[in-house]
Order: C-alpha cells, then structure tokens, then sequence
C-alpha cells in the first residue's frame, strides 16, 4: 500500500530526529542525520541548518513491511504552524510526538485539534524515552486527559498482535468484539481490522513510545502504522485525476516547483492540468530528487510548468480547501530604502505564493507595502530569505495587531451602480456566520427575478475580495452574505456594474448596522514557572485580560494554561523568563479571534473614516439627465429602485 504520514509535534520535541530515525531504520539512508550537526536530510534549507529548526515542510520515501511510505517533516515552531496545517490536506495519518520529558505542550494541543477538523487518523508517539527524566506513565495520563480517552496503548512493543491489555480496552469500545471477548471469541485479525477501522474513523488512537535518537520503539511504530494504517489508492488508479497542492516552492535555479498529492487517477509529464502542462514530475529526498515520467495515486511529488496553482488547491476532480484554520496574528509594513519598489513587491508576492496566508498588500494611497505574519522569527527567516534568494536587504516596521471586523446580528445592505450606460442593483442581507467561517454566500432571490448568471456573478464578487469592516478598515471576517434580490438592465449591464453593485452593498450595509463588532487574535498558551511564582504571574494573566484555568503544582514547579489578547500577551514570553531568572517559560499558540477588550481605544487610535475610503466606497451611484452622481450611503434606500 501507498501511504503519506507526516510527522508533527511541537518545537524541539525531537521531530526531525524522529523522522531520521525512521528512514534509517527502513534503509532509506546509511547514515542517521543529526538536527545539532546539521547533516540532516529533511532539514535541507540553509536557514533551516543555521537555526536547527524546520522552516518548510520536507519530503522523503521508504518502503517498509511490504509498504510505500512518503514521510512529510513539518515545521513545529508556532510562527511556521502554516505550513504545518497546509500538509495535513495530504495525510493519510499522523504521527503526533509528543517529549517524554515535558508531556503534552500547548502546541501539541493546537495540532490535535486541526487533526480532528480534518480528520487525519492520528498515531501517538512519546519519545526521548532514553532519558533518565522522561516520565511514560504522566504522559499517557496527560494525552487521556487532555486530548483523548481512547488510546490503544501499545508503548509496550507492538510485532503485530495486539497485547492483552490493548484486546481488552478495544472490547469495552466496541460492542460486537466484547461479545466475541466474552464468548472467548478472540480472533487477532479482526481485532485488528477493527482497530484500524476505529482509528480510520477517529475514534481510537494507538500510542507507541521510544527514542528516535537510539532507534528504541521505532520498529514498533512501523509496524502499527502497517496493520492500523489501511489505504485503497490501488482502487482509484482508474479513477478521474484528482490531485491536491500542499505547497510551492523555487528551486535552485529559479523554477517553480508545485508540490501535491495524487489522490486518484495518474499524471504524466507532458500531460494536460486545465490549460497548463507538466513539464517534470518529482520524487524528493529531501533536496535531492529524481524524475519519473509518471506519479500514481497516493504518491507525493513535485512538479514543474504549472505557474497558477496555490497550496490548498484542488486539480482535476478535487475542489479548493476552505479557508485555513490558523490566520497571521502580526502586520508589519516593509522598508526597503532606495531599492526599486517593483524588485521588491514582486519578491514578496514571490513568497506569499509559497505562503498564501503573508497577504502582501500594497496601499497606495499611504506608499505602503503591508505583510501578516505569525510572529518574530518569521520576519527574521522573510529577511533572510529576501537577501539569499533576491539579494534585497528589507527591514520590517513595528508589529500591530491584525485585528478583523463582524457583525453580532443581521443587516440589510443596499448597492446600486448607474452610471451612464451601466446598471446593476443588489440586495444583500449580511447575517453572523459560525467563527471561523469566513464568508459564505447563499441566494433567496428567485432566478424569474434575477437571471442565474447574474447570480453566480454576485456569488463570485461576494467571495472573490477581502471586504473591509467600518470601525478600522479591517477584514471583515464570520459573515454570511444572502442575496435577496437584485435588477440587470437588458441593454447597459455588463459583468463588472454587479461587482460594484455587491461591493457598495456589503459596506451600505455595515454602515447602517448597529451591531458591528471588532475582533482581535488571542493566544492560547502555557507558563512552567517556579511554584513561588504563581502569585505574581496569575497577577499578570489578570492585569493583561486574560483567563486561566487552575494551576498545577508538582514539588517546586507550576504549570499555568489559559488565554488571553495577543495585543497584551505578545512580549511575555521575554517578560516570564526575566523576572524568573531563567527558570520560567512561557509558549503561546493561535487562539482564534474574540470580542476586542479594548474595542474604543482601537477604534479610536485607527481613526478610520469609511466614506473616506475611496478604494471600499459605501455610496452609490445613480443617473439622472444623462450623467452619474454619487449618493450617500444613508440615503441609498430611500434612492433604490427595488423596494
């Protein structure tokens, strides 16, 4: 079988050794790579070496027990959980590490919620188990509390038969096999068919433990994913092509390489993707590669001559992904001093094609060139790779919040666009969508109305641009636009009257609303401390808006989880380890957006006019005597040809 795992955990929990280990073990390499000497196959990237951190996502193959493995390495540094989250879209499973030496992390968290949304069949692993302070027993505690009761423990070795205890805890989850248990029914290959249909489903997770540096429980880990870990790509060879991208990346000369998964079906060099043709098709080992005429579904690979396809797109029978889960929490604008604007942009806008989510944005009216990050040592590796890459030495302003704009209850806004010879009239009612949604589109108008491609066009101007709030000018974001009516002229309206129609629309209507709300990214994060400690920095999470769940103490440490506004939270990870000489430490993840706690002063500091923004208009324009005129948002309804 055909499978791809990738390899997740949170930063130094000892990933990258993980994944040397096991394409030592299966042969793939003579030698182990190490992170420290930076002789480590996955770890390719210059940066990557001089930090010992994984920055992209790197590929490698083995086979094993019969088995065709593609084994992703992603990044576990927060900053890069992007990148991350881009490749779970090609997961057949994941191998969740967590350290033996400090259990589960806020980070560990954060990735097993993302596995859950996507449902990739999650495999547990507890390394640095060679340690003399790794602790097996406070780990899977942890990982049952925490994430899941439902661990198929085989941390004790696993040949390919189920332990006692592992037959006994699938009995109690699944009531067929307890049937069997109790009639002394036991049969190994159904228990285990049953097993991998449990973990297929997400309702079970093995739990194997070791050591990637010794080798220890790697066998183990192996063989599990050979017996719980089924896939059926030999099935779909015949099927439609069907493939998903996980990432862009320039190769040494320049080129651009499209990295995607063949979920169905086959692609040929030379062979047809719209209107685009492959030119090679390759197979990586981390920065070396080979070329093959041909991938096969379930294979992992990188390809060239397709200049248009983004990370997180569909090709041939398989859509685009929604929305990614994880949104930058930092903007910054870019400084570049007297090198060409143009050199610089079209580098930028080059690295938002490998990570979409830096939206570069140049504002014209302030000669601004806006980018969104995750954090500092993002900006520093975007330095680096501005000079290495495009020999352009760049700085970076003062970090702000990304702050975004919704709304708390429905609004009806109103778009009409008529200049001479133009004309197109839309109804919209904004409505809050779900957090994280985005915006979604939907259509009570009926198509006797309105004809169905003036419909789809709306659909498409409601989805195709980030529309701005009217507090700050943020994005606004969690909304659900529903067109209720609108009204095409059979002479004068041509494609581009209905995408101002919508665009004026959707700002009328937030400009009327009374229920416009700010939001800002919160972090979730964790705080080991010393116990004498506590006092102060449950002081600190209050005084900074945030909340906490109750401590845990264990001899002369405490451990603090909570959450709180990035805005205040942003430098305490400096702060915690300065006053606690040292001895403190503080790791925060993505929390999502929530209600601003200081909405007013944001507000007001932003000083954002929204009828002085003339890129986001929320009037409209009208014809009388042969000749346009604008007309003020507030006025608009009562201009409306629709009533």
């Amino acid at each position: 079988m055909k499978k791809t795992i990738g390899i997740l955990a949170h930063v130094d929990a000892g990933k990258t050794t993980l994944a040397e280990g096991l394409l030592h073990l299966a042969g793939a390499t003579r030698r182990r790579g190490g992170v420290e000497e930076g002789t480590s196959l996955l770890d390719c990237d210059a940066i990557e070496r001089a930090r010992g951190i994984t920055v992209f996502s790197g590929q490698a193959h083995f086979s094993f027990g019969g088995d065709e493995y593609a084994l992703i390495d992603t990044p576990g540094h927060a900053d890069f959980a992007a990148e991350m989250e881009r490749a779970l879209s090609v997961l057949d499973g994941a191998v969740l590490l967590v350290d033996g030496t400090e259990g589960v992390q806020g980070h560990t968290q954060l990735i097993w919620r993302l596995l859950r949304q996507r449902g990739v069949p999650t495999f547990f692993f507890v390394g640095k188990c060679d340690r003399e302070e790794a602790d097996l027993p406070a780990v899977l505690a942890q990982l049952r509390a925490r994430l899941s009761p439902r661990l198929l423990d085989l941390s004790g070795g696993f040949a390919g038969e189920l332990p006692a205890a592992a037959v006994e805890s699938l009995a109690e989850w699944d009531d067929e096999l307890l049937e069997r248990y109790l009639d002394g029914g036991y049969d190994p290959a159904l228990w285990l068919r049953r097993a991998a249909q449990l973990a297929a489903r997400g309702e079970l997770f093995p739990v194997f433990a070791g050591s990637g540096l010794t080798g220890r429980g790697l066998e183990d880990l192996l063989a599990g994913l050979g017996s719980l870990l089924p896939t059926d790509y030999e099935e779909r060879r015949e099927a439609p092509f069907a493939a998903r991208i996980f990432g862009v990346r320039r190769d040494p000369s320049g080129g651009r390489v499209t990295f995607l998964k063949i979920l169905s079906g086959s692609l040929e060099v030379k062979g047809e993707v719209g209107d685009e043709k492959v030119n090679e098709i390759r197979f990586y080992e981390g920065e070396r590669y080979i070329q093959a005429p041909r991938a096969l579904a379930g294979e992992v690979c990188g390809v060239t001559g397709l200049r248009r396809p983004l990370p997180g797109g569909g090709l041939g029978a398989v859509g685009d992904l929604p929305a990614p889960a994880l949104q930058p929490v930092l903007q910054v604008s870019a400084r570049w001093g007297e090198q060409p604007l143009g050199q610089v942009r079209d580098a930028f806008l080059a690295l938002q094609e490998e990570d979409p989510a830096l939206e570069v944005r140049w504002d014209e009216t302030l000669r601004d060139l806006q980018l969104r990050v995750m954090g500092e040592i993002q900006l520093e590796v975007l330095q680096e790779l501005m000079e290495r890459r495009f020999g352009l030495e760049v700085a970076f302003g003062p970090a702000q919040i990304c702050y975004r704009e919704t709304i708390a209850a429905p609004a009806v806004g109103i778009g009409h666009f008529e200049p001479l010879r133009h004309y197109a009239e839309v109804w919209l009612r904004l409505e809050p969508g779900a957090p994280g949604s985005g915006i979604a589109f939907a259509s009570e108008c009926s198509t006797d109305a309105l004809a169905h491609n003036w419909q789809s066009l709306i659909e498409t101007h409601v989805l195709e641009k980030e529309h701005r709030g009217v507090l700050t000018g943020a994005p606004l974001c969690d909304v659900r636009v529903v067109l209720l009516k609108g009204r095409a002229h059979l002479k004068h309206t041509e494609g581009g009257d209905f995408r101002q129609a919508v665009y004026r629309a959707i700002r009328q209507g937030l400009c009327g609303a009374k229920s416009v709300v700010l939001l800002e990214p919160w972090y979730d994060f964790t705080a080991t401390l010393p116990a004498d400690q506590l006092g102060r920095v449950l002081a600190d999470i209050q005084r900074l808006q945030g909340s906490f769940s109750p401590p845990e103490i264990a001899g002369d440490t405490a451990v603090v989880s909570g959450s709180g506004p990035v805005a205040t939270f942003l430098h305490y990870a400096a702060e915690l380890p300065a006053f606690t000489h040292g001895r403190g430490h503080f790791s925060a993840v993505y929390g999502g957006y929530r209600p601003c706690h200081n909405a007013d002063e944001v507000v007001a500091a932003a000083g954002y006019d929204p009828e002085r923004d003339l890129e986001n208009p929320p009037g409209s324009v009208f014809c009388a005597r042969g000749a346009g005129y604008p007309v003020r948002w507030c006025d608009v309804p009562d201009m409306a040809h629709l009533k």
